[in-house]
Formats: C-alpha cells, sequence, structure tokens
C-alpha cells in the first residue's frame, strides 16, 4: 500500500506540473514533424500508460473478489448484493461511460479543433450543470423507488414472491449503492475531460480507489453492519465520493475545472444529447446483455449469478487492461483526425487498434478456456467457495471465451463511428444484436438447464454469439462505407497468431496433465503453479511469434 501511494503521489505531481498550462497554439503554427510524430507516440504512449494503470486497477480488482469469495461465498447474500451492485454499474457505464462519453468526446474535439480552449470551457461549464442535475433527479427515482429497479433486474426474486428474503435484501442494498451512479458518473466527465487533452493517467487509475476501498470495507469494516453484507453496499457509497474528489484536484491544476451552468439551449450540450440518444444502446450492447443474464439467472439455482459475476470478471481482465486502453486512447485521436479531414490516418488508426487487440484477445482468450478451473481455483476457492463452484464458474467462463475477441473488437470498432458522430449506425446493430442474444438464450440456457444443469453456460455462451454478431456488424458497416479497409499483411500476421496459440495451448495442456489435483493444494501451491504456468505459456508464445518474424516494430502507429 505504501508503494501504490507513494507512485499515485508522484503522477499527481507530475500532472499537476504538466496541467498548469493546457493552451495549445492553433495546429498551423505546430512544425510539420511535431504533427506527424504525435499520432504515433500518442497511440503507443496513451495506451502504456492507461494499460498499466488499467492492470493496476484489475490487479487489485481480483484481490477485491478474492476477499469477496471468502466474506460471502455463493450464497443468496451474495448473489443480492452482487445484483445491488451490477445495477449502478450498468447505468454508468450505459450513460456516462458509454453513451455520454462517445457522444462529448468527439464534440469536446470539434470545440477544441474549431473554437480553442475558451469554447472548450464553455462547453464544459454547461455539459457540467445538465448532467449534474439529471444525475441528481435519476438518482432520486432511483433511492425512491427501488424496489422497482431490483425487481426489473431480478425479475426472478420479485416475480411470484418466490425469493422475498433475497430480493429484499437486495432492494435495501440497492438504496444504498445506487447514488454511486451520480458520484462515477460525474468522475467519468471530469475523466472525460482529461483523456480529451491526451491525459490518460489519473482517469485510468482512478479505478484503483474503488478496490481498495471495498477491500477495506471487507476487512476492516465487516462488523459494523448487520447483516454483513450490508458492509460491502457502503463501501461501494464511500468509493465513489472518494474517486470523484480524486479527480478534483487535477482539474483545478490543468484549468479545466467546469463551472455548472444550468444551460439545455447552449448547441453544444444539445448536440451531445442527440447523439447520445442512439449510443445509448450503440455502445452499450454488452453491458444490456450482462444485465439480462443476471435478470435470467434470478431463474436458475442459488449460485448462477455469482458463478457468471467470477466467471465475467476474468473476462474482464484482459478486456479492460487493454480492449479498453486501446478504445480510450484511439477515440480522441480518431475525433482529430475526422475534424481535421484526415481519412488516411484515420483508416490507418482503426487498422492499428485492430492489430493491436487481436495480439491480446487470442492468447488470452486459449489460455483462460485452458486454465478456467486451475486459474478460478487459485483465485477463489478459499473460505465459503467449494470445488463446485469453481467447476461450476469455469463452464461460463469457457464460454465466455469464444466472445472475447468480439469483446474487444466492439471496444475499437465502435469509435469508428462515434467519432464520425455517428450513433445511429451502431443502435441498428445493437438492436439486431439484443435480438439475436434473446434467441440464442433461449436456445442454449432452456436445454442445458433442463439435461445438465448448466443454464448459467448457456447464458455466457449466447452473450458470446451476440458480441460475435455485433462485432462483425461493426466491422462490415465501416467496410460497405469505405471508412476502414484492412492495410497489407493481415494475412500472415494472423498466421502467426495461429501457430503461436495452438503451441502455447499445447504446452499448457502438457503442464495441466502433469498438475491435475488444483483442489487438494494450499493457496502457496496453487499460485506457485500457475505463476509457472502463465510463465510458460507466454514465454512460448512470444517466443513463436519472434520466431516467425514479428517484431514490436510491426506495432508501431506510424502516420
Amino acid at each position: 500500500m505504501p508503494a501504490i501511494g507513494a507512485a499515485t503521489g508522484r503522477l499527481a505531481s507530475f500532472y499537476a506540473q504538466e496541467f498548469t498550462d493546457v493552451t495549445e497554439p492553433p495546429a498551423e503554427q505546430q512544425p510539420k514533424q511535431e504533427k506527424e510524430d504525435r499520432p504515433r507516440g500518442g497511440l503507443l504512449r496513451g495506451t502504456s500508460v492507461v494499460g498499466g494503470a488499467t492492470m493496476l486497477s484489475r490487479v487489485l480488482g481480483l484481490a477485491r473478489d478474492v476477499v469477496f469469495a471468502r466474506f460471502t461465498g455463493a450464497s443468496d447474500a451474495a448473489d443480492a448484493f452482487f445484483v445491488a451492485f451490477k445495477i449502478p454499474n450498468f447505468f454508468r457505464r450505459l450513460f456516462a461511460e458509454g453513451a455520454f462519453a462517445q457522444a462529448f468526446v468527439p464534440v469536446l474535439a470539434e470545440y477544441r479543433q474549431n473554437g480553442g480552449i475558451a469554447a472548450v470551457r464553455e462547453l464544459n461549464d454547461r455539459v457540467a450543470g445538465a448532467l449534474g442535475g439529471t444525475l441528481l433527479l435519476v438518482t432520486l427515482f432511483g433511492v425512491l423507488c427501488a424496489p422497482l429497479v431490483a425487481g426489473l433486474f431480478a425479475f426472478g426474486w420479485w416475480w411470484g414472491g418466490n425469493e422475498p428474503e433475497k430480493f429484499a435484501m437486495a432492494t435495501d442494498m440497492l438504496r444504498i449503492t445506487f447514488p454511486y451512479l451520480m458520484l462515477i458518473s460525474l468522475t467519468g466527465f471530469a475523466g472525460a475531460i482529461l483523456n480529451s487533452f491526451d491525459r490518460f493517467a489519473i482517469p485510468a487509475l482512478t479505478p484503483v480507489l474503488l478496490n481498495l476501498v471495498l477491500i477495506a470495507a471487507a476487512t476492516i469494516a465487516t462488523g459494523w453492519f448487520e447483516p454483513p453484507i450490508v458492509t460491502l453496499a457502503w463501501g461501494v457509497l464511500v468509493a465513489g465520493v472518494v474517486q470523484l474528489l480524486f479527480q478534483i484536484p487535477f482539474l483545478v491544476a490543468s484549468g479545466l475545472l467546469p463551472r455548472p451552468r444550468w444551460d439545455w439551449q447552449h448547441p453544444g450540450v444539445r448536440k451531445i444529447l442527440r447523439l447520445m440518444a442512439p449510443a445509448i444502446f450503440g455502445v452499450s450492447v454488452t453491458q444490456i446483455s450482462l444485465v439480462l443474464d443476471t435478470a435470467l439467472a434470478s431463474f436458475l439455482p442459488t449460485g448462477s449469478v455469482t458463478w457468471l459475476y467470477f466467471s465475467d470478471r476474468l473476462t474482464e481482465l484482459p478486456l479492460g487492461v487493454f480492449g479498453v486502453a486501446v478504445a480510450t486512447v484511439i477515440l480522441p485521436n480518431l475525433s482529430r483526425q475526422h475534424a481535421g479531414g484526415d481519412p488516411r490516418r484515420f483508416r490507418h488508426t482503426l487498422d492499428w487498434a485492430l492489430r493491436s487487440v487481436t495480439l491480446i484477445a487470442l492468447p488470452a482468450a486459449v489460455a483462460l478456456f485452458v486454465l478456467a478451473e486451475p486459474l478460478l481455483t487459485v483465485l477463489f476457492q478459499y473460505g465459503n467457495m467449494t470445488p463446485r463452484d469453481m467447476q461450476m464458474a469455469a463452464w461460463s467462463l469457457r464460454a465466455y471465451t469464444f466472445g472475447l475477441l468480439a469483446f474487444m473488437l466492439i471496444k475499437v470498432l465502435a469509435p469508428g463511428y462515434f467519432a464520425r458522430q455517428d450513433t445511429v449506425t451502431p443502435v441498428r446493430f445493437g438492436l439486431i444484436a439484443i435480438a439475436s442474444k434473446m434467441v440464442l438464450s433461449l436456445l442454449f440456457v432452456v436445454p442445458l438447464h433442463i439435461y445438465f444443469k448448466l443454464g448459467h453456460m448457456g447464458l455466457a455462451m449466447a452473450t458470446a454469439g451476440q458480441a460475435a454478431i455485433n462485432a462483425w456488424l461493426l466491422y462490415r458497416g465501416l467496410r460497405h462505407s469505405d471508412v476502414y479497409s484492412p492495410e497489407p499483411g493481415w494475412g500472415t500476421y494472423l498466421l502467426r497468431l495461429l501457430l503461436a496459440n495452438l503451441t502455447m495451448a499445447a504446452v499448457l495442456l502438457g503442464l495441466l496433465y502433469l498438475w491435475p489435483h488444483w483442489h487438494d493444494w494450499n493457496w502457496w501451491q496453487r499460485a506457485w503453479r500457475m505463476g509457472a504456468l502463465v510463465a510458460a505459456g507466454a514465454t512460448t508464445f512470444g517466443g513463436v511469434l519472434l520466431a516467425s518474424g514479428l517484431r514490436p516494430r510491426h506495432f508501431r502507429a506510424t502516420s
């Protein structure tokens, strides 16, 4: 913890100095060579910064989930808390980090391109007033109507009064967690401003605080409330306050702290609202899908929500560390390239992003599929978690891995539309994908539940299928509109990846054959063996790629 605090302090000092003046000369006054080189350094450096900070957050997130597993197990109380936690997180991703960010960043880039820093500050003030006021009203509704909101997301517990105690716990905790939506949405607004000026580190580090606060709540404050699970709900609320307060000094130091103005007639605000309406569906199809999983899982046996949660968390690790990092960095770059009328660099940025996420997504999916049960056992089989819980979670994790590449492709393909202020097309694709998910859920969940008691795995399979459909539609749309076309070398690149992944899978399966008894070992015996597996897999994958001729320079985002 002291090391993390010291590192955060050094970053804060660096960025406070760097933010002292965000005023920049007009584009025509910047040296030509600097303008050409900036995308290269910006994409690589930005992705590294966001990826590194997100990796720290995800590692702490896994530590948080390990603590949760010990604290709650796969119980009724755990299912109730995860529903109460998912609901504000869903709305946060849907509105604040989803539709709002994808609509706000391109408009901010346009104002920055055409009106300079003064126009940006005026826009930020008006958006802060509109967003803050709306969030306050939504939060009041969520707290006052918690039973209605909880019933929509956990319909199986509410309908017919099947599980009244579990539903009551979820409702009570939702009243505590729902204000997190307003706090974290304002935090996301602040982060979007900083990201628009290529200040990626602080927004990427902010989620670390959520994990630290929740770990503290589960380990230090467990005796403060009754039932103990309520401690985690209060931890969520406190984490929202801490994250928002953490962002404010950096906005002040940069001169970008908004002064809220209630002005719905401002052209920028109206344009953002117009873009947000369809983007709510277009950018958040995956989140809607996961919430549908939660609702359907409420009809399945106790533990299903928790099994899906833990398997989804492991899928989110590569997605959050790299997929989100690339998407965060390319959106402001694509927005500036579109505003500046540079389609060639726009295409190149998209191609670079697609190659980059493919490099990570494919080996991550293979490794998670092969190592599903050992990995879950190493991380979560302690305290109240049983070997059966790990086996059940492993089934849904393997199903999710088939959609991991699609999840990451969606993250980088969607900005190709939003940067051009096209939020209608992704909506159409998103609605098709959601409809497909409904059909796939019926095809997978019912037979798997009836014959194998693996209904939750069917939900994960349907989610993976829906992601694949959505990614394909987004890709095809960019190709047909001539916004993107693959650059030379993709065939050779994919063959290298195929060879490296097959070799890595063979090595991992061989080591698993030598080490079959994961449930019988203590945490240290599990940990060193998993470390050896990860090291062997990564070394094999990287070695085969290097032997086949792939080099780091092939991923430089040249102009």
